[in-house]
């Protein structure tokens, strides 16, 4: 028996998950630029649903369900916050969706660069 011990070791990334990686961060990216013009919150969502099945099987596959599940129900906040305020309560459903949406991008994000799964 030898006193050196083996460390298991990490299979390298492949191309798949290269390239999963970079369409998350891309859509993110574009979520975040969304959370201040609006238009980019769209592009990204449809960039990320784009390409969810391209992720398929990856370290990376629920940053698309994260994506996804974070723009509809931004959406429907944000409807549902645009209505209730002309009631006067929207203004605060709006900022509380908005916080919401910005920590699921913000942690998505940070997850995404540390080579993490989503959950």
């Amino acid at each position: 028996m030898s006193d050196v011990q083996q460390v298991p070791t990490t299979a390298a990334p492949t191309e798949k998950d290269n390239n999963a990686k970079t369409h998350a961060l891309i859509a993110y990216v574009m979520m975040v630029l969304g959370l201040f013009t609006g238009v980019f919150w769209l592009a990204g969502a449809i960039w990320g649903m784009v390409k969810k099945g391209d992720a398929a099987g990856t370290l990376y596959q629920d940053h698309y369900d994260n994506i996804t599940k974070t723009f509809w129900v931004g959406l429907i906040i944000g409807i549902v916050g645009f209505v209730l305020s002309f009631v006067g309560i929207g203004i605060i459903v709006l900022i509380a969706g908005g916080i919401w949406c910005l920590y699921r991008v913000i942690k998505g994000l940070a997850r995404l660069t540390s080579n993490k799964p989503y959950n």
